[in-house]
């Protein structure tokens, strides 16, 4: 490696939102050396949120979805091109085309893909469709223009959630089956899971929930789906939403501590080998990532979401042009949103990291809430709905350990809406057809510490 770490050559495995940030950095960190960027599609980066919203409701076109770029990263992109594996000796991407590329410091931001119908006869029926890439939304938002006389929506996370409601904005029947409790658990929990049922149903889904499908019918084209309970949905259009599969397997040879979990590093983005040794030239950033956190036990998370891959994309470039002592930690609050049945949810720090939960304003009937999360005594997350201005005062009650529950007056000078907690119901994903946004692995030791805010 070069004496100098704002030369050589630096490789980003992973063109999409994280990769093209972290080459962003890299440049306006002072890196001058060559850098190249590859991606498995053949198309600049893009933002993959508004492909479940803008463009399956037919107000955006799938590929006018580009991410904008703050400056040119003057990057080598080698786009349409997937790698294939990873010689961490001879410091080398190989490449599906044969090549392959050298490098002194490597980023994986390669993401991850949807996780696709496990019967490959039945997923490849004319009518079935997984949302993931511009591709996948263009031939869908389609077939919904289209005008089908029933859409079945296999999976009741916040993608599956937000395609039920496209559907119906559309006026098109829909049916959503999840394993789950009700749609959202495996996010939000079961209190905040069932006003997500009743929402729904309010607003015409047919859900079937505590049901699993058992096959995808049809001759050629997809006409239906047999249900766990013995019913049956005709339709004919099936969206699989049942999670995602984070891109590791061209790790497997490599040594890198990479699993179905995604990529372990450590608090600088650097990943482990698989000893648990912290590797000096590999880094990690993005949905694939895993990677502690001490606000949440230090337990390893695993996150899908915009915000993380923006600010982990930006600590592990300026990780990979500073020394030792210059490196910084990434300590960012997980946040997310989504926009659904008239409904703007965000969340701040981590639901599915609590024991209780409790309505600290609003209420379910109005549709206008915060609901807390505790675990052992600590605020440990918020939930907004239709309530967004109150987040940025919730996190920080998460970032500075604030005992839960949240003591009289909240946010906004009114007492607490729920005079007591109750259980926050996370249910073992094992049992749904929908994962957590935030994935927690690890043990829970019994063990706090709070990160405060930089001062200014």
């Amino acid at each position: 490696m070069p004496g100098d770490l704002r030369q050589g050559r630096i490789v980003i495995v992973g063109a999409s939102l994280a990769g093209l940030r972290a080459a962003e950095t890299l440049r306006e960190e002072g890196f001058t050396g060559s850098l190249t960027v590859v991606g498995d599609e053949p198309y600049p980066p893009y933002d993959r949120p508004p492909l479940s919203k803008q463009v399956l409701l037919g107000k955006v076109a799938a590929d006018a979805t580009g991410l904008p770029m703050r400056r040119d990263p003057d990057a080598q992109w080698r786009l349409g091109v997937r790698a294939t594996g990873l010689d961490p000796v001879g410091k080398r991407v190989l490449l599906a085309d044969g090549q392959s590329l050298p490098y002194d410091r490597l980023l994986v931001a390669t993401g991850t893909r949807a996780r696709p119908w496990p019967d490959p006869r039945e997923a490849a029926l004319e009518g079935v469709f997984t949302l993931r890439t511009c591709d996948d939304a263009g031939c869908l938002a389609e077939r919904l223009a289209a005008g089908p006389r029933r859409v079945l929506v296999i999976g009741g996370g916040f993608t599956g959630s937000e395609i039920a409601s496209v559907c119906r904005e559309r006026g098109l029947e829909v049916t959503v089956a999840e394993r789950g409790a009700a749609p959202l658990v495996g996010a939000l929990g079961g209190t905040l899971s069932k006003f997500a049922a009743s929402v729904q149903r309010a607003h015409g889904v047919d859900l079937r929930c505590g049901v699993t499908v058992t096959a995808l019918r049809g001759n050629g084209r997809f006409t239906g789906a047999e249900l766990s309970d013995g019913s049956r949905v005709d339709a004919d259009v099936c969206v699989v939403a049942m999670g995602a599969v984070r891109n590791v397997e061209w790790l497997a040879d490599s040594g890198l501590a990479a699993s179905s979990q995604g990529i372990a590093c450590d608090a600088g983005c650097r990943a482990f080998d698989r000893y648990g040794i912290v590797t000096d030239d590999v880094f990690v950033a993005g949905d694939v990532a895993r990677f502690p956190h001490p606000l949440f036990d230090y337990q390893m998370l695993s996150l899908e979401h915009w915000g993380n891959a923006v600010a982990q994309a930006e600590v592990a470039a300026h990780n990979m042009v500073s020394s030792g002592p210059l490196r910084r930690p990434h300590l960012a609050v997980p946040v997310f949103w989504s926009s659904q049945f008239g409904l703007n949810i965000k969340s701040v720090g981590v639901p599915t990291f609590s024991d209780e939960v409790v309505i600290a304003q609003g209420s379910l009937s109005d549709g206008r809430l915060v609901a807390v999360y505790g675990y052992r005594g600590r605020i440990t997350a918020a939930v907004t709905i239709n309530m967004a201005k109150w987040l940025e005062y919730y996190q920080g009650l998460i970032e500075t350990a604030a005992p839960f529950p949240p003591g009289p007056g909240a946010a906004d000078g009114r007492p607490l809406v729920a005079e007591f907690s109750v259980p926050s119901n996370v249910p073992d994903p094992k049992g749904l057809f929908h994962g957590p946004t935030v994935a927690l692995t690890g043990h829970l030791p019994d063990y706090r510490l709070a990160v405060g805010r930089p001062a200014g």
